[in-house]
């Protein structure tokens, strides 16, 4: 069954922001899908993860597993009964001018019968790495609200840095 994109909002940072914010999002499409290229402000060299958020839900309704590679080491792990979701998007050294590349897609989110179930794929490299670095992460919200609102904020006491771009699209099955 082939599906369709629907473009449904654009956000590039024109300056740096603490958070990014869909609302009001429509239930008539079947899956969401938002592609993210992002940098953070965060100062010194490392991975910087965001954060995810369904309908302004702070409680510990979130659950993740991760995996990591980058062509010669690999890493993995799990959480749970946390206050959202993460995903990693580009390091935070100042001096890059790369942004980390990534997908969001999140399935049956209007469906007010079941928990919602997120998927993120993300490629990045980190300053003066010679390898590129892929992640995937799983996520599930225990709530069967269905999502009308996400909210993306970073993990560290940076935010998001000017010229980050976010694009929700809703996905309809033909």
């Amino acid at each position: 069954m082939p599906a369709t994109y629907e473009p449904i909002a654009t956000n590039t940072l024109t300056s740096a922001q603490s958070s990014v914010t869909f609302s009001s999002i429509s239930g008539s499409y079947t899956d969401l899908r938002i592609i993210i290229q992002a940098r953070s402000t965060a100062a010194g060299n490392g991975r910087e993860s965001f954060r995810i958020r369904y309908n302004s839900d702070t409680g510990s309704n979130y659950s993740a597993t991760f995996i990591l590679g980058n062509g010669s080491t690999a890493s993995s792990n799990r959480s749970s009964s946390q206050t959202y979701a993460f995903a990693m998007f580009q390091e935070s050294n100042s001096t890059s001018t790369s942004y980390g590349m990534n997908t969001l897609d999140i399935m049956n989110y209007a469906n007010t019968t079941t928990y919602k179930t997120g998927l993120t794929r993300t490629s990045y490299n980190l300053l003066g790495n010679t390898e590129d670095s892929s992640a995937a992460h799983v996520f599930l919200w225990r709530s069967t609200s269905a999502i009308t609102s996400i909210e993306f904020s970073t993990d560290a006491s940076g935010g998001f840095r000017s010229g980050s771009t976010f694009t929700l699209y809703g996905i309809k099955a033909a």
